[in-house]
């Protein structure tokens, strides 16, 4: 036997011997939007994050979430995961960091829709509904364009007892940025998704500098391109009880309390 058969042997016996198990999470198949917890778990106060920054990226390359505590709001574009913080400035968290909520996907565009005139946040809702009219499929949306206004919030880190997320979007922090180019992320999910995530859009953003963005409450685009990946697969990681999440009452409707924290 050659040494590198050896060695791997004796790698693998000494790996037996000590009933040790290594879990290497595996990328999810195309088209699948991986989630972390639920939203009706987020809005009742479960902020403990249970799912590493790096392990996250197993699982896609795009997608929007906060990170524990609620500090802020998370924008993954390109491989890259920022922080956007209560001050409204951009950080890049490190990558042992964990994540309460998120929902991430593999990015490939099925098709890109070019804006080539001024639209408002409805203008745009209408415009992806119109081209994409399936409205029971799953799609993830990422927008490069040039804005004349992006209003953005973000929130700021808790500590316990953690109050319910209306509770805390009561005095969110809000930014008004003009004038900029950047990136808006983010999902357009059925209604079947109530409880489990955002029914219909959920939308970040990230200026081109990356130096500001946040959670998107309205904005005015003149132009840009906008690229739609439908996902047909869906891939849920549900937090462990420490984190608060085996205590919380999803029992509720809170569809009521998610539009205010949304909106």
């Amino acid at each position: 036997m050659k040494k590198s058969g050896m060695l791997l042997l004796a790698a693998l016996s000494a790996w037996l011997l000590c009933g040790c198990s290594i879990v290497v999470p595996k990328p999810p198949p195309q088209n699948t939007v991986t989630q972390v917890s639920t939203i009706d778990a987020l809005l009742s106060g479960v902020y403990d994050g249970s799912v590493t920054l790096r392990q996250l990226g197993v699982f896609g390359n795009t997608g929007i979430g906060t990170f524990d505590a609620l500090d802020g709001e998370m924008v993954m574009f390109d491989g890259r995961i920022y922080q956007v913080k209560a001050d409204g400035k951009v950080y890049r968290p490190a990558l042992e960091e964990k994540t309460p909520f998120a929902a991430v996907v593999d990015f490939k565009a099925d098709r890109v829709v070019v804006v080539n005139q001024p639209c408002s946040f409805k203008d745009f809702e209408k415009l992806i509904d119109a081209e994409f009219p399936d409205m029971n499929m799953m799609s993830a949306i990422v927008v490069k364009g040039s804005f004349d206004y992006v209003k953005t919030r973000s929130v700021p880190r808790q500590s316990r007892p953690y109050p319910p997320l209306t509770e805390v979007v009561k005095n969110q922090p809000e930014f008004e940025l003009r004038n900029l180019d950047g990136y808006i992320v983010g999902f357009r999910l059925p209604a079947y998704v109530k409880g489990i995530n955002v029914p219909g859009y959920h939308l970040h953003f990230i200026c081109s500098e990356f130096i500001s963005g946040g959670h998107i409450l309205d904005f005015s685009m003149r132009k840009g391109s906008v690229g739609v990946d439908i996902c047909d697969r869906f891939y849920m990681i549900l937090p462990d009880a420490k984190t608060g999440f085996s205590d919380a009452d999803l029992s509720k409707d809170r569809s009521q309390e998610l539009m205010k924290a949304e909106r």
